[in-house]
């Protein structure tokens, strides 16, 4: 029971990751302006007109309408006469963006929907662990410290809106997302009952431990590469594609080069798993996913941006973290040669 809540937990947080893509890929991360509710609603708006004052309306309080392109923010429970009464509002001081798209919104909507599903797996997953002490309490402390991560998670993402999506912020955000499924692949590993350990060299553990710090790495590159790539249709606009990297940034070239070393460092890889015979059998899923990568990066580069390149690019690359952090485990690069040996024993 506690293995699949585990398993349900990382296809929500996976599920949230993809949503996350198309809510870059769309420029919805601004459909939903207020956090944790959407215009003051648990449920968001359909039509503008929700959104716009009426007399004999009845408002919440906390809910939201856009008044001279200013969002304001209901004091109290109240219905509108005749004529705006501006002691009924105050305005929103997070930030004074105020615009209204509703499949930005809905599209963002479903991102925290996801996102507050993740958290009740994760919880649900931290319960359960409970009746996992006595046969080994690094399951359950895991498990609780993930629900404080899922916790700082949604604050971050509280902040990202709050800071009308600072990509330094959208950044950090990604990173933990990598963080928290790093920690749910690992809850996985140690909760399965009989797990045959893996001995690899030491060279092996080493280069499997540098590929997946480099896909981390190029998961932040992307990032920023992202950005730029956002600043410039803002200028250029969504139908001029062939300019979206007519002048790439630093970072670009980084990115793309790093690219060759993750590759070159993962068919190395396979090779050695192959000849050594370690029995690692998902080095062959690393490989797939690098060449899903590779393409899906060169058809944005060379074929302007063709429809969910740009998704499917941060999608194949929280995969491919994924999988190498299970490999990790596999080939035991997280412990210590004594814990080997006690494994060994088993």
């Amino acid at each position: 029971m506690y293995r699949k809540s585990v398993k349900t937990a990382l296809v929500l947080v996976y599920l949230v990751i993809i949503a996350g893509a198309m809510v870059r890929m769309t420029g919805s991360g601004m459909g939903c302006p207020d956090w944790p509710k959407c215009f003051g609603y648990y449920i968001p708006p359909t039509e503008a007109s929700v959104l716009e004052w009426a007399p004999e309306r009845t408002f919440k309080k906390g809910q939201v309408i856009i008044v001279d392109e200013a969002l304001k923010v209901a004091t109290s429970n109240f219905t509108t006469s005749q004529s705006y009464n501006p002691n009924n509002w105050e305005a929103y001081t997070e930030h004074d963006y105020a615009t209204f798209n509703v499949w930005h919104t809905w599209i963002e909507y479903i991102n925290r929907l996801l996102g507050a599903l993740s958290g009740i797996a994760i919880l649900a997953m931290a319960v359960l662990s409970i009746w996992k002490w006595k046969l080994k309490k690094q399951i359950t402390i895991l498990s609780i410290i993930s629900v404080f991560l899922i916790a700082f998670q949604a604050w971050l993402g509280a902040t990202v809106v709050y800071s009308v999506l600072s990509p330094v912020k959208i950044t950090i955000h990604m990173v933990m997302a990598l963080v928290i499924v790093a920690v749910l692949i690992y809850l996985l590993y140690i909760s399965a009952e009989k797990r045959m350990p893996i001995t690899v060299s030491r060279n092996f553990k080493g280069v499997l431990l540098l590929a997946l710090i480099l896909t981390l790495v190029q998961v932040i590159l992307g990032t920023q590469v992202r950005q730029h790539v956002d600043e410039t249709v803002d200028i250029v606009g969504y139908d001029a594609k062939q300019l979206w990297l007519e002048n790439p940034t630093l970072q670009f070239y980084f990115h793309r080069t790093f690219s060759i070393v993750v590759l070159l460092l993962n068919l190395w890889l396979v090779y050695t798993n192959r000849k050594s015979k370690y029995g690692l059998h998902k080095t062959n899923w690393i490989l797939i996913l690098i060449g899903l990568e590779i393409v899906t990066g060169m058809a944005m580069y060379y074929l302007d941006f063709p429809l969910l390149s740009q998704p499917a690019h941060l999608i194949i690359a929280s995969l491919l973290f994924g999988v190498q952090f299970y490999v990790a485990m596999e080939a035991g690069s997280f412990k210590r040669s004594r814990e080997l040996e006690v494994d060994r024993r088993r």
